[in-house]
């Protein structure tokens, strides 16, 4: 016979990244980062920001498996996190209840933390928007969860497609939702000046009439191109 889980399994001392390496992904388009870890690492497209003007943030994962129709590990996850943390709640993509509600969000950002993140459903959008914590979310209901568990804190989930450990890094704007993972972090940062020295050597060519990249005219009359006329 197998015998029931812990309501909740948890890692109470976890690695963080530096103070250097969150600030260096302060303000850096989700986009650029992907780019940076060749055009992966972001979660599925359908988790967004809840709040309109509420959607950019850099943290440090806290991650949360809560499973469907609960949310005892979020609270867990408001008990051990610190500042700049960002609470990443994997739901199996459960959309019947929701996963955190403007309350919850409100004492998330008391405690100094970043955002939020779910592959499962939020509610409550008129206190969120109040309360100010990002929240990224598949989707909205008013439906609310129950807290019996099991869940884990601080232990490797997937979320929303992606892997997320404890420690790693999570960026977010308008776009979406990257993970950086911890191991990977310094690699990154240097991937990252090169899509940055990139992007700001092409952009002001577009806003002066370029009309397609330096390679595009030799690829579209080479070989690889079969013309049927």
């Amino acid at each position: 016979m197998i015998e029931d889980p812990p309501v909740i399994t948890l890692k109470r001392h976890v690695h963080r990244p530096s103070a250097e390496q969150l600030a260096a992904f302060k303000h850096v388009p989700t986009g650029f980062i992907a780019d940076a870890m060749n055009g992966r690492g972001a979660m599925d497209a359908r988790i967004k920001p809840v709040i309109a003007g509420q959607e950019t943030f850099s943290g440090v994962a806290l991650p949360v498996h809560v499973g469907p129709a609960d949310n005892l590990g979020v609270m867990a996850a408001l008990h051990l996190g610190k500042a700049g943390d960002v609470v990443v709640a994997a739901a199996d993509g459960y959309q019947a209840t929701a996963v955190v509600g403007d309350i919850v969000l409100g004492m998330m950002k008391n405690k100094g933390l970043h955002g939020f993140v779910t592959d499962g459903c939020a509610r409550d959008l008129i206190g969120i928007e109040e309360m100010g914590l990002p929240c990224f979310a598949s989707g909205i209901t008013p439906n609310s969860p129950v807290k019996n568990g099991p869940a884990t804190v601080n232990l490797p989930i997937v979320c929303g497609g992606v892997s997320v450990d404890a420690g790693d890094i999570v960026c977010a704007d308008r776009d979406g939702v990257v993970v950086v993972p911890y191991a990977q972090i310094d690699a990154v940062l240097k991937a990252l000046e090169d899509v940055k020295a990139a992007e700001a050597k092409l952009l002001p060519r577009v806003k002066a009439g370029l009309t397609q990249p330096d390679w595009l005219e030799a690829f579209m009359n080479s070989s690889a191109v079969k013309s049927l006329d």
